[in-house]
């Protein structure tokens, strides 16, 4: 038996070592097409180990792309999403699970419908209807899609929801309000959860394309993963510049994840058990 058990954790470790290969390969490759010249990538005889060490193309992305600026539209346009998402979130399941209001399960079951409903399906109403409001190529036509993210409201409700009614009852009786009992109260006790929700909202933000990728057509407006595409020219497109603008643009989620990785991980696990 000990044998049978030793043998079947070398094949997972085995196995998870591979994964990890085939998973680390294109960042690797990645790297050495970046501190390559043009000329050597394109080359019959560069290879899979780094034989030169050049920064040119890095300099290039820096100082010859506008890539400060799409810094900034995906930092702004994120932080501002994700404050949005949570305190909206939060305070509309704050209503759904302690108040009572006509409609409030009506309420609650389009939130939970909202699941089936896929983004793609509603791309081109949307744009029609930042066109019409004027927003394209704005924050604000970035932005408001992106607004309603149904888990963070199923999340937060099934928090309060677990709150000990006499807690609630305490408050009232001391003269609290509902904004006390949100803000006061309640948020203190989840602010794990809270923090999970807010990185994975913001890592969603930063790295969604299509949408700004359709709103967005003036480069002084685009954020990075949308930028990227734009790291050509008239010639054709050079791939160490477009490996550094990439590599540039993903450093400041991976080094994110990796500060926060034990909370990114609890926050795909909550929302994975809720959207299961």
């Amino acid at each position: 038996m000990m044998q049978i058990r030793k043998l079947e954790n070398s094949i997972l470790a085995g196995g998870s070592l591979l994964a990890a290969v085939l998973w680390t390969f294109p960042l690797y490759w990645a790297f050495i097409t970046s501190i390559r010249t043009e000329d050597r990538v394109v080359s019959d005889a560069a290879g899979l180990i780094p034989d030169e060490f050049n920064l040119t193309a890095y300099a290039s992305a820096l100082f010859n792309t506008k890539l400060l600026t799409w810094y900034w539209n995906s930092i702004a346009t994120s932080v501002i999403i994700t404050v949005v998402v949570l305190v909206s979130g939060m305070m509309c399941a704050y209503a759904i699970s302690q108040m009572r209001f006509p409609g409030r399960k009506l309420l609650y079951g389009v939130v939970l419908a909202s699941f089936m409903v896929p983004s793609q399906a509603l791309i081109v109403t949307q744009f029609i209807l930042m066109n019409d409001m004027g927003l394209i190529n704005t924050w604000a036509g970035i932005i408001l899609p992106q607004l309603i993210v149904p888990v963070v409201i199923i999340v937060y409700k099934q928090f309060f929801d677990a709150v000990p009614k006499e807690m609630r009852e305490a408050v009232v009786l001391d003269g609290g309000g509902d904004y006390t009992l949100l803000f006061r109260v309640y948020l203190p006790l989840n602010w794990g959860i809270t923090t999970a929700l807010a990185i994975i909202t913001f890592i969603m933000a930063w790295n969604q394309f299509f949408w700004p990728f359709l709103v967005v057509t003036t480069e002084n407006m685009m954020t990075i993963p949308v930028g990227i595409t734009q790291v050509n020219d008239a010639f054709g497109v050079y791939y160490a510049r477009l490996m550094a603008v990439a590599l540039l643009g993903a450093m400041p989620v991976a080094v994110f994840y990796l500060i926060f990785q034990k909370k990114v991980t609890e926050a795909v696990m909550i929302s994975s058990g809720v959207k299961g």
